[in-house]
């Protein structure tokens, strides 16, 4: 081994072991109560428990999750900005928009820690009492149903979009900005309509507070029993899974992302328990695995995007 070598082994070595020396900064692309800040909340309270340094949560929002995943991609590659990543900002973003600044290739995973399915939840007194009625009364009388999203691009708009697609509905699209007011205006009975994370819409559901119609999922979610899959709802080609995780841009010292990728794991085990409360579940594989997981869903996903013909540029 050459002395170059060695002196940068040593090098990196010595920074991954005193890594973290400060704040580490997790950017969360989408706004408080979304599914990324509960996850990303929650692994920031257990990553600093665990590691003795500061890692804390900034939210930034604006064009779905674009302009957040931005910000993370501009900062310099040394461990201390991360971002929460899942379908929108790693895969969707790339099908939808021509004029973005940053690649594929610009974040590493350091793990994905977590998944829960989507689920088709209504206002409470919708007089529409399943997805049947839902799709037949949204072909019939279009542009009388409004369904909610957090902005063009994000996962819930892309959902809404391809059930649209899939089932030859016309429901008007209302964006919002904060995660948390799709679920007062459901409440209130103003809005119709909302496709979510289970993560996002559990509370709400348990506490009857709105209607849970179809999980999109193969199996029906244990705590909401009742709630059919879409399957069972007639309309099996639309199963949504959410996957949460943090990312680090692609050339973080390798000493340090190997660091933050035990910590992550350890601090996502940890958690189990609150992710199953949450909605979700634990979700844990080797590094090679996460990456072919991930090529996986972005070639399913850029395909579905395109052959519904969804573009936000």
């Amino acid at each position: 081994m050459s002395l170059a070598v060695l002196a940068w082994s040593w090098t990196g070595g010595a920074q991954a072991q005193n890594y973290p020396e400060r704040p580490v900064r997790i950017i969360v692309p989408v706004g408080l109560g979304s599914a990324y800040d509960i996850i990303g909340r929650m692994l920031a309270s257990k990553l600093t428990e665990q590691v003795g340094q500061t890692f804390f949560v900034e939210n930034h929002t604006g064009a779905g999750t674009l302009v957040g995943t931005q910000v993370a991609a501009a900062a310099p590659a040394d461990g201390y900005t991360l971002v929460v990543g899942g379908l929108s900002n790693i895969v969707f973003n790339f099908a939808l928009y021509q004029n973005i600044r940053y690649e594929p290739g610009d974040f590493v995973p350091v793990a994905v820690v977590y998944t829960s399915p989507y689920v088709l939840v209504t206002r409470k007194d919708l007089p529409l009492w399943d997805l049947a009625e839902i799709i037949n009364y949204g072909r019939q009388r279009p542009g009388r149903l409004t369904v909610a999203h957090l902005g063009s691009g994000s996962g819930q708009q892309i959902v809404a979009a391809v059930f649209m697609k899939l089932t030859g509905t016309s429901i008007v699209e209302v964006p919002y900005r904060r995660a948390q007011a799709p679920y007062a205006d459901l409440i209130a009975g103003r809005v119709d309509l909302l496709f979510d994370p289970m993560t996002a819409a559990l509370p709400f559901v348990t506490a009857q507070k709105i209607r849970g119609v179809a999980v999109l999922a193969p199996q029906r979610y244990a705590r909401v029993p009742n709630v059919p899959t879409v399957a069972e709802a007639g309309l099996p080609d639309l199963d949504v899974e959410s996957w949460i995780g943090l990312f680090a841009p692609a050339d973080t010292p390798r000493e340090i992302l190997w660091r933050l990728r035990r910590e992550t794991r350890i601090a996502a085990a940890g958690l189990k328990q609150q992710f199953e409360r949450s909605g979700g579940a634990l979700m844990q594989l080797p590094v090679a695995e996460t990456d072919k997981f991930i090529k996986s869903e972005f070639d399913l996903w850029t395909k579905v995007i395109r052959n519904a013909g969804i573009r936000l540029d």
